[in-house]
């Protein structure tokens, strides 16, 4: 274990009713299309996403014997597994809207497919520890301000709340297997890349799909605030920029973001009433 590690750190899946309402909004983030969007553009690539991550970590776990990291292990996991089963839910209300999500997904499995047949288990594991960094300043932004989810119904907040505390709270698990089992940052860095293009690809891709579907492309008031809102000073992906660009140094690790203090307030938000979830 990493002396970076937050001391006492427990990582367990919540099981959590979100009420998610049976008929989601078209545009729940404050009747605006371009943040909705966005956001349930990513939550359509995290199913798949999230099985690909447990099962490149889960590759490795017989290698390795320190029972605290063990437990890390199980907890990442856990809940990887719980966050593919609430977006499968929130996804299949994007299919309801009438958005092809099964289209979307199409080129997400085609790579999973290929990466599994003619990639060697270091590389994906790569790709998870990198794509698990993407989450993981992201979901530091979401958890820090609230203000990313201005005006969005309160069941959408809190998804998206609970999903950024759980890859806050296992960020570094991937990382540190990888280093253990592999090590190559070479490697990792070229993951990296690969996983920014084809992360920005994907998202690009079903926003437009949506956007087309509710007669928004030719809105330019929406793209010059959205595209302000996301790449302009302070926006959500600008914002990012030194975060993402710590992943790329020698020395890196994830928890060199140290965070835990607003992890452990934002904990206290999802303990009340909520039961943790059967690995």
């Amino acid at each position: 274990m990493t002396a970076l590690q937050p001391e006492g750190l427990s990582i367990q899946p919540r099981r959590i009713d979100f009420a998610l309402p049976d008929v989601l909004p078209r545009h729940w983030h404050g009747e605006d299309a371009f943040k909705t969007h966005f956001f349930n553009s990513m939550s359509i690539l995290f199913p798949d996403g999230e099985r690909f991550f447990i099962d490149s970590v889960r590759h490795y776990r017989p290698q390795i014997h320190d029972p605290e990291q063990l437990a890390l292990i199980k907890g990442f996991i856990g809940q990887e597994g719980h966050h593919s089963h609430e977006h499968i839910e929130y996804n299949r209300r994007l299919s309801d809207l009438g958005y092809d999500v099964e289209k979307l997904t199409r080129p997400v499995q085609h790579r999973i497919r290929y990466a599994n047949k003619h990639f060697s288990p270091e590389r994906r594991l790569a790709a998870t520890v990198a794509m698990e960094h993407f989450t993981a300043i992201m979901a530091d932004a979401v958890l820090r301000d609230r203000g990313w989810f201005d005006g969005a119904i309160e069941p959408m907040q809190r998804i998206w709340r609970w999903h950024a505390l759980e890859e806050t709270e296992h960020k570094a698990v991937a990382f540190d297997v990888y280093m253990q089992v592999c090590g190559d940052r070479k490697l990792l860095r070229a993951a990296m890349r690969q996983s920014t293009f084809f992360f920005l690809k994907d998202v690009t891709r079903g926003m437009w799909h949506m956007l087309r579907r509710d007669g928004e492309l030719s809105n330019i008031t929406m793209w010059r605030q959205g595209m302000r809102w996301l790449w302009g000073k302070g926006g959500f992906f600008s914002s990012l920029w030194g975060a993402y660009r710590d992943f790329y140094r020698e020395d890196f690790h994830p928890w060199q973001h140290d965070n835990q203090r607003l992890m452990r307030q934002c904990q206290q938000e999802f303990t009340v009433n909520e039961t943790p979830a059967s690995i």
